[in-house]
């Protein structure tokens, strides 16, 4: 896998031609794609005929009512179902399907970083936290460390808040910063993807705002996923969004029209507020 993934990412492919995918015909570079993912715990299957294709550079939301699928499909994309479901059909990364058995899902990891709702720093300084991972890998080099710290944490639109600080432990910070902090460290291992499961939900409205504001940022150098369950957030920052409902992609297409002119009835009821 390690070899594998060292080229130039270049992987592109066709939309799926269910007519509840709207997207443009044009091509695009696709930095991830999955073909009838599936997903069950024992019996219940929580996922199943999720095709989705995602454009480089593009934030794309993730929207449904709890319980739909869509951080079950979110959370296969970098493999964190594998030790309590079963997880069939294909995610196509760099020309490799990620979801087979003789993938290294660590060093895959590396290039499919995820950040989790509620901020989860180590009980470490703000530096360790960024620099742990790195370490762990291999890197030693103080200055090339230092040099990771300061251009991950004004990635993340916190340096200017900690700089002076970085040997102070994470767990002091507020929990909007702890979040920017554990978005630094997830793009301290430079990957391509980022992947999101509902990163503002546990915050003010400020805090939130400035995640907003970050991310907007950050897809100039990365793609990226996001689960919402609000639906403004998912209007003001994403490309895409795909609405997911009962355990499948109702429909995905360009954020506007997902939210001025969706073509399910499903869709139209959620986005208006008639359910979820």
């Amino acid at each position: 896998m390690t070899a594998n993934l060292q080229g130039t990412l270049n992987l592109t492919g066709s939309q799926p031609d269910r007519h509840i995918y709207q997207m443009d015909k044009e091509k695009h570079e696709i930095a991830l794609s999955t073909k009838e993912l599936q997903v069950a715990y024992g019996n219940n299957v929580a996922l199943q005929n999720a095709d989705l294709s995602f454009e480089r550079f593009k934030i794309t939301s993730l929207i449904g009512a709890s319980g739909s699928g869509k951080s079950t499909f979110l959370r296969s994309l970098n493999r964190m179902n594998d030790d309590v479901a079963t997880v069939g059909g294909q995610i196509m990364y760099r020309g490799l399907d990620i979801n087979s058995h003789d993938i290294d899902v660590y060093e895959m990891r590396k290039h499919i970083g995820m950040v989790f709702q509620r901020p989860n720093p180590f009980a470490k300084s703000i530096s360790d936290n960024i620099t742990f991972a790195l370490k762990q890998h291999g890197m030693h080099d103080k200055k090339k460390l230092a040099e990771i710290v300061e251009t991950s944490l004004k990635q993340a639109a916190l340096w200017d808040e900690v700089k002076d600080d970085l040997k102070k432990s994470a767990l002091s910070l507020s929990g909007g910063q702890q979040q920017r902090l554990v978005i630094a460290r997830a793009i301290a291992m430079k990957p391509d993807i980022l992947l999101l499961d509902e990163p503002a939900s546990a915050l003010d409205p400020i805090s939130s705002s400035k995640i907003e504001d970050t991310l907007m940022e950050l897809k100039k150098h990365y793609t990226i996923i996001i689960v919402t369950h609000n639906m403004q957030q998912a209007s003001r920052i994403s490309d895409y969004t795909a609405f997911f409902h009962a355990g499948e992609v109702i429909e995905y297409d360009l954020t506007r029209k997902i939210f001025t002119r969706p073509k399910v009835q499903l869709t139209i009821d959620y986005v208006n507020g008639n359910f979820g």
